[in-house]
């Protein structure tokens, strides 16, 4: 196989996986179904075509969840060390993964592009400088 572009992992490195090309949606989120998936604030992840992206070593675990919008995913973890890498059989956005930032082994110039369901965002926290949206954008 070759080398990905990209590669990321999971916290003990169980589960690794890589693509090639460089999102274009990314995105911090702060909806309800983001901030109990990654017990924070927000989650930052981005869109990848799901034929781009490999499982390269380990087999990661996925829980069928039904977010607020009554779409169906999977989030898929490290069975080993329960950390969160990526969801995917998204209904409502078919043929992608989502990936988190946090799993990448390099996010250096993967930022985001957009925040949304800022209607959610915690009053402690600030807005970045990015185009803003109370819900998901269309």
């Amino acid at each position: 196989m070759m080398e990905k572009k990209h590669t990321g992992q999971c916290a003990c490195g169980n589960v690794q996986f890589g693509f090639d090309g460089d999102p274009d949606f990314i995105a911090d989120c702060y909806c309800k179904d983001c901030q109990k998936a990654g017990g924070g604030a927000m989650a930052t992840f981005f869109a990848i075509p799901a034929d781009d992206f490999t499982v390269t070593s380990g087999k990661p675990r996925a829980f069928h969840y039904t977010a607020n919008s009554g779409n169906g995913l999977d989030r898929n973890f490290c069975p080993e060390c329960g950390a969160r890498l990526f969801t995917s059989n998204l209904e409502g956005f078919p043929g992608m993964v989502f990936v988190t930032i946090g799993s990448l082994d390099n996010a250096a110039g993967i930022a985001p592009k957009l925040e949304m369901f800022t209607s959610r965002r915690l009053p402690w926290l600030h807005a970045l400088d990015l185009p803003q949206f109370p819900q998901m954008p269309s």
